[in-house]
């Protein structure tokens, strides 16, 4: 009767005493799951139980190739942080990283992120020679950043310099307007400001350079903008006092409308 009570007991014991994952003696991580090209990589983790004078070491590996390698001394709390920067040499490839600690005998802990190469953005600087019809052509320099010019067209009705551009991310395209060809300017002869739109919204630019014979503006602009429409008061070939007049009715128009899309677009 003592013997079934006793292993009755035994069986009690080993189903009610409470189980206890072990905890790992080294762990790693990483600040992302992802970085860029230039990016700082800060990685962080703890030991459970310090070795005295004895180091975590971090290597990065990309494809069995080792990348970086360092030595961190652990903190009195058991933590250890490093921080690396993504650029050099070894950087070329794109694709999955392994960062691997390794801390006293056998103990070795793993984490990993994705890597990307940054795209360049360049600066194309060029002469565009734009066709006035029976006036002629005449040159607009440019410089474009973070996409392509495609085409310039004059719209005389409404005084405008259409740029068509394919933009590969957000950038700028300044143009240096010469004042023979299209100006914005007042009753008075002084400056008046353009009007610009992207894709039918009017937008603010930058005027850089101002003189007698030429106005320097910057736009900026968002992937996948095509048209930047530059409206002034004047563009060759000129059009008389009753397109003048249509102009002004067409550019009220352009405001009134631009107005009612950008309410539109806050509304949703």
């Amino acid at each position: 009767m003592n013997s079934k009570i006793f292993f009755f007991v035994i069986i009690l014991f080993f189903f009610t005493t409470p189980s206890f994952a072990q905890e790992p003696i080294l762990s790693v991580n990483v600040s992302n799951d992802s970085f860029e090209e230039g990016d700082t990589i800060v990685i962080s983790g703890k030991v459970s139980i310090i070795i005295l004078e004895t180091p975590v070491t971090i290597q990065i590996f990309n494809e069995g190739n080792l990348i970086e390698i360092a030595q961190i001394v652990v903190a009195q709390d058991g933590s250890f942080t490093h921080t690396i920067l993504a650029e050099g040499q070894l950087w070329q490839n794109e694709g999955n990283y392994t960062v691997r600690a390794a801390y006293g005998e056998g103990n070795i802990a793993e984490a990993s992120f994705e890597f990307f190469k940054q795209i360049a953005i360049t600066d194309t600087s060029e002469f565009f020679e734009v066709d006035a019809g029976s006036s002629g052509t005449f040159d607009v320099e440019y410089i474009i950043r973070g996409g392509t010019v495609k085409d310039m067209i004059v719209d005389p009705e409404i005084f405008a310099l259409i740029v068509i551009i394919e933009s590969t991310g957000d950038g700028s395209l300044t143009l240096d307007l010469p004042r023979v060809s299209i100006d914005a300017t007042k009753s008075d002869g002084s400056d008046d400001l353009f009007i610009i739109l992207i894709d039918g919204i009017e937008v603010i630019y930058d005027e850089s350079i101002t003189n007698e014979k030429t106005r320097t503006i910057t736009i900026q602009f968002e992937q996948g903008d095509s048209d930047i429409e530059v409206i002034g008061t004047f563009i060759i070939p000129e059009f008389g006092t009753i397109a003048s007049l249509i102009l002004a009715v067409s550019i009220i128009s352009v405001i009134i409308l631009s107005a009612k899309k950008k309410m539109q677009i806050g509304f949703n």
